[in-house]
């Protein structure tokens, strides 16, 4: 019988995870169906359990109910604790259980395919959404020398600051409004965690903020160019500019891995996305 997992989120028509997860059960032999589905911003949980009552054995979770999806679930993994949001969801006999898989995503695709070294560096982080929630915690284990977040409203910056000052240990965390991040010291790593990029706008910060030679990071992504973040941080002259969805197929990898016990391999679903973009 053919186990049935989808993607909710809104927007969702964009979502290459139906394309990715296809991928992924060919390579592995896995017999399950993979769609996209439009979340309901009124009715998102009973939406949700209805899936689960009605069949699904999964869901990935995207913009923007990250955190509602927590509060769905019966087993809450430590990451998705820690990050106070939710991007997985198993559903069996047990109950709901939530994981999140972002930030082991980020991780892999900065550091094994794009070799960044964070240790020591300064970074900033834009945006104080579950998106944002999902990777602070793998960054801070890297041992960073602070991390800046950045909030168009300072006290979500604020409130996630201190959220996570718990596990900052040696790492300074700190919120800055849009004056004191005019006058900060360059970055080394920029990364933009907002859902401009989704619109094709840009989030609201000044090219000050890349060091010459630093690294842009876009959490969205989009396979017709640059995001408008990464070409603003080209402009500024940051030397490695990256977007989303090597993230993305890495976390789909990793909820792959809890919902069928087997993982993928990356690589080759990348450069095939990549591939058929580029027409």
């Amino acid at each position: 019988m053919t186990d049935r997992y989808a993607v909710i989120g809104n927007p969702v028509h964009h979502s290459k995870s139906p394309w990715i997860h296809a991928a992924f059960a060919a390579q592995t032999g896995q017999d399950l169906s993979y769609e996209a589905v439009l979340g309901e911003l009124d009715g998102f949980e009973g939406q949700v359990l209805a899936m689960a009552r009605g069949g699904v054995r999964g869901l990935n979770v995207t913009l923007p109910f990250k955190e509602r999806a927590l509060a769905l679930a019966d087993r809450v993994s430590d990451r998705a604790r820690l990050a106070g949001a939710a991007n997985t969801l198993l559903f069996a006999a047990g109950g709901v259980s939530a994981d999140n898989t972002d930030g082991i995503g980020l991780m892999r695709d900065l550091q094994q395919r794009l070799h960044v070294q964070l240790a020591g560096r300064r970074l900033l982080v834009i945006g104080a959404g579950g998106a944002v929630r999902g990777i602070l915690g793998p960054l801070i284990a890297a041992a960073p020398a602070g991390i800046d977040l950045h909030n168009r409203t300072l006290e979500r910056a604020r409130g996630l600051a201190e959220a996570f000052s718990g596990v900052a240990g040696a790492v300074t965390l700190a919120a800055l409004g849009a004056g004191h991040l005019a006058r900060a010291e360059p970055y080394d790593l920029v990364i933009n965690g907002t859902s401009a990029s989704l619109a094709g706008e840009l989030p609201q910060i000044p090219s000050s903020v890349f060091r010459p030679g630093a690294v842009a990071y876009d959490l969205a992504y989009r396979l017709d160019g640059p995001t408008p973040f990464l070409t603003q941080a080209q402009a500024a002259g940051a030397g490695v500019v990256a977007d989303g969805l090597g993230m993305l197929v890495e976390q789909a990898a990793e909820a792959f891995l809890l919902w069928r016990g087997v993982r993928p391999e990356t690589a080759p679903v990348l450069q095939a996305l990549r591939c058929r973009a580029a027409g």
